[in-house]
């Protein structure tokens, strides 16, 4: 019984260096993904800040004074 543990023992099913590879391609896999998602935050984040600008413009200009566009001939006045 001890011959067939210790022959067992000596087949490597996965080598270390394997394991290790497999790791490293994993972690490089995942810092990618992070990076990208950070980017993709900031990217978002300026844009959110745009647009807010952009809609207190837009507040701006409701404020002012309605036009009738009905005065027009195409329109007839009921």
């Amino acid at each position: 019984m001890l011959f067939i543990s210790t022959k067992l023992q000596s087949i490597p099913l996965i080598e270390q260096t394997s394991i290790v590879t497999m790791l490293i391609v994993t972690v490089l896999f995942f810092l990618v993904l992070l990076v990208l998602g950070i980017l993709k935050s900031y990217k978002l984040r300026a844009e959110n800040d745009r647009l807010s600008r952009s809609t207190t413009m837009s507040t701006e200009e409701d404020k002012k004074a309605y036009n009738d566009f009905r005065d027009g001939h195409l329109y007839d006045n009921y």
